[in-house]
């Protein structure tokens, strides 16, 4: 009897290793369907290290989303030269900025405006609002909403085009319903997402893409080359 239990334990356990095993290849493998979602992209920050942009182009990458800003002072290490090097090499490029509870909207709005170029194609400025990596401060909706009022202001005047949200996890439970409406970039790991007004798609956190050394987020643009021409347009 003893040994009939531990064969079998033995035996649930490989079981659940290999359905573990199997879970991870294809959240791995995932993306979604290209007859629906033609347009593929990235997002990246120095956290990626040196990047081959040409190599990334060729490896059916047509956008990346770039950490150009954090709070009012800080700038990313590798923005200027990633978004350079994307542009040359083809992608259409655009800039985030995460926005940190510990600083004024409007001081953050000038440290956007001060590094992220203009007079070149550029999609819209995104907003990356998130828990993690920020300060322990958790305003109100309504002391938010102030602050990224005092924040979109100016960038948006400055760059001539409406910002995108990124929400994740507890923040979008927090603010999601709440906040200043803005079209979305969702997060949503190897699942469609189940709401519908959306810009980019997250799908992955752990992508691998050529000419990036690691994982890399991965994501899909709704809608096709136009729609992504469109969004990158120069303002007049």
């Amino acid at each position: 009897m003893g040994r009939r239990i531990v064969f079998w334990g033995l035996a649930g356990a490989i079981v659940a290793c290999a359905v573990a095993v199997g879970a991870f290849f294809w959240f791995r493998g995932f993306s979604p369907d290209r007859a629906e979602f033609p347009i593929r992209g990235i997002d990246v920050s120095h956290h990626q290290g040196t990047i081959d942009w040409r190599r990334v182009a060729a490896d059916d990458v047509a956008f990346a989303i770039i950490k150009a800003t954090e709070g009012g002072n800080h700038v990313d290490t590798r923005f200027a030269t990633n978004l350079r090097e994307a542009r040359e090499a083809g992608l259409a490029v655009g800039a985030y900025h995460f926005f940190t509870f510990c600083r004024s909207g409007a001081d953050q709005a000038k440290n956007f405006i001060a590094v992220v170029p203009r007079g070149e194609p550029l999609l819209p400025p995104v907003v990356d609002i998130e828990f993690g990596g920020n300060c322990p401060q958790r305003p109100s909706p309504e002391q938010l909403n102030a602050e990224l009022a005092a924040f979109l202001g100016p960038v948006e005047t400055a760059f001539g085009k409406q910002a995108i949200f990124y929400l994740t996890d507890e923040a979008a439970d927090t603010y999601s319903a709440r906040i200043i409406t803005r079209q979305r970039w969702l997060r949503s790991l190897a699942m469609k997402p189940s709401e519908n007004d959306w810009v980019y798609w997250q799908y992955h956190n752990m992508g691998r893409v050529d000419g990036i050394t690691g994982d890399v987020d991965l994501n899909v643009l709704k809608g096709g080359r136009d729609t992504l021409a469109k969004l990158s347009a120069p303002v007049p």
